[in-house]
C-alpha cells in the first residue's frame, strides 16, 4: 500500500516539528494509541488498538526516526505485531515547509501487512488507512492550533447566521417522495457494493 497527501498546519514550521516529535502530542492525536514511549535516541514503542474491517487487534511495535533535518524533514519506519490479527510493517518520508497560514506537511507512507489482515483485501485496508490518516490529522491540526493559539485581543461579539429564504421558485417535494429517492438510491448503492466485492 502507498499513501501520499499534504496538510496545512496551523502553526509555525518549528511548533509543528515540535509537536511531531512530542510523544504525548502524538499519543492524544493517533487514534486508537495507548502509548507512546521513547526507548532510545530516535527509538520509540507504540501499543495502539485498530480495526480493520472485521479485524480488531491491539499492535506492540516500534518506531524508529532517521535521516533528522529538524525543522525541515525526517523518514521513519515501523514494524507492529497484532498477534492472530498479523502484522504491519513500512517507512514514511515527512516534510515541512513554511507557508502564509502556517506549515505544509507533506508524507508518502509505504506499507504492507500480513496474517489476517492480509486476507481482508486491498480496499478495505486503504480505506482504514486514509480513515486513521484524516482522524490523526484531524485531531493534529485541532491539537497544535490549542497549543499555539494567538490570545483574544478583545471579546468579539457572537455573530450568527441569517437564515436565506426559501426561492420561490425551487419545486416542492414531498416528504414521501424523498424517502422514495433515498430507498432507491440506497438499493443501489448496496447492488453496487455487491456486485464490487464479488
Amino acid at each position: 500500500m502507498e499513501m501520499t497527501g499534504e496538510q496545512l498546519i496551523p502553526a509555525s514550521q518549528n511548533q509543528t516539528w515540535a509537536a511531531l516529535n512530542d510523544p504525548e502530542v502524538l499519543r492524544a492525536c493517533v487514534p486508537g494509541c495507548e502509548a507512546i514511549d521513547k526507548v532510545g535516541e530516535n527509538e520509540f514503542t507504540v501499543l495502539m488498538t485498530a480495526r480493520v474491517g472485521p479485524v480488531s487487534a491491539k499492535f506492540k511495535g516500534k518506531l524508529s526516526l532517521a535521516d533528522l533535518n529538524p525543522p525541515h524533514s525526517y523518514s521513519l519506519s515501523f514494524e507492529g505485531q497484532g498477534g492472530v490479527a498479523g502484522f504491519g510493517k513500512g517507512s514514511a518520508q515527512v516534510s515541512l515547509a513554511a507557508e502564509a497560514d502556517g506549515t505544509k506537511l507533506s508524507y508518502r507512507v509505504k506499507a504492507s501487512v500480513g496474517g489476517k489482515l492480509a486476507q481482508i483485501g486491498s480496499r478495505l485496508i486503504d480505506a482504514a488507512a486514509k480513515k486513521i490518516a484524516n482522524d490523526f490529522f484531524s485531531a493534529f491540526n485541532a491539537k497544535v492550533a490549542s497549543l499555539h493559539a494567538a490570545p483574544a485581543e478583545a471579546v468579539h461579539e457572537e455573530h450568527l447566521p441569517v437564515p436565506v429564504a426559501r426561492d420561490p421558485d425551487l419545486p416542492t417535494v414531498s416528504g414521501a417522495t424523498l424517502s422514495w429517492v433515498a430507498a432507491g438510491a440506497l438499493v443501489v448503492t448496496l447492488v453496487s457494493l455487491i456486485t464490487l466485492l464479488r
